[in-house]
């Protein structure tokens, strides 16, 4: 996975696996969903993050188990 912030674009990028996007869809206003040929969810871009997002040029991670 990655991410990437933006500050040109104020836009957030999760990459969550490699692939070509071949379907994007904005369910909600600002938040693009990237979906690939088979529908698996592949990426999520937030625009205008510095206001969805606190912290947009942070991020921590975390595994659970």
């Amino acid at each position: 996975m990655k991410a990437n912030y933006d500050a040109n674009t104020d836009t957030l990028t999760l990459e969550l696996k490699p692939g070509i996007v071949a379907v994007s869809d904005e369910d909600k206003p600002g938040v693009i969903l990237d979906y690939d040929a088979q529908g698996d969810l592949i990426g999520i871009e937030v625009l205008d993050a510095s206001k969805r997002v606190a912290e947009a040029r942070t991020m921590q991670f975390q595994v659970t188990e």
